[in-house]
């Protein structure tokens, strides 16, 4: 009987494999698989520089006062020269009579001065309990413009004389004034808001936006 080995030639295939294989020679470089590139991000678009904002208009050395009435204010026409602007406020509801703020200027160094026109204007209040209304004025002071404000409230019952040096006074309860006095480079303004005490309260961040108009 005949016998065929298959040794030899399982040793010559394993040969030949392992030929096949063999490793990378001095000079050579085995290719290595090579990541792919992270991607690069978009570059943002830069957003537009805002415009520029317009600049306030300086106002001119010795030129008059103006004053923009706020919204719902009504203009009128000054009822003697002593008053350069006048406006009326709305008055609140319940309220008999509407508010009305006068701006007063006599001229470079008329009208007295800051203490003297507080003076005055506590005069033209009376206090229900007898009480002196320079005890009830509040005062504070701030910048307009480059000019100095001095701010004042006070509640009491209105008892300004009808005209001046007239001795005939109103009496009206529960009124009450915002004012200021504005020390511009030729003479002091001055701005004084009366009206019904609830009007007076309901007006008077329309009253502060008004003296800060002032240029």
């Amino acid at each position: 009987m005949l016998r065929l080995s298959l040794r030899p030639s399982l040793a010559l295939f394993t040969l030949v494999v392992a030929g096949c294989a063999r490793p990378a020679t001095e000079g050579e470089t085995r290719a290595e698989p090579q990541a792919a590139p992270a991607a690069t991000p978009a570059a943002a678009t830069p957003a537009p520089a805002p415009a520029p904002a317009e600049p306030a208009a300086a106002r001119v050395a010795g030129a008059p006062l103006v004053f923009t009435a706020p919204a719902g204010w009504s203009s009128e026409t000054p009822s003697n020269t002593m008053r350069k602007a006048q406006f009326r406020a709305p008055r609140a509801a319940g309220d008999g009579e509407d508010g009305e703020c006068v701006v007063f200027y006599f001229g470079e160094g008329g009208g007295g001065g800051v203490d003297a026109n507080l003076e005055r204007w506590c005069g033209q209040f009376a206090q229900p309990d007898g009480s002196d209304s320079s005890a009830k004025l509040v005062r504070s002071e701030r910048s307009v413009n480059g000019m100095k404000v001095h701010e004042v409230e006070l509640a009491g019952t209105f008892v300004a004389e009808t005209s001046p040096g007239s001795g005939v006074r109103v009496n009206k309860p529960d009124f009450a004034l915002r004012g200021a006095i504005v020390e511009s480079d030729h003479g002091a303004y001055f701005v004084k808001f009366t009206g019904p005490a609830a009007t007076v309260a309901q007006q008077a961040d329309a009253f502060r936006m008004l003296v800060s108009t002032v240029r």
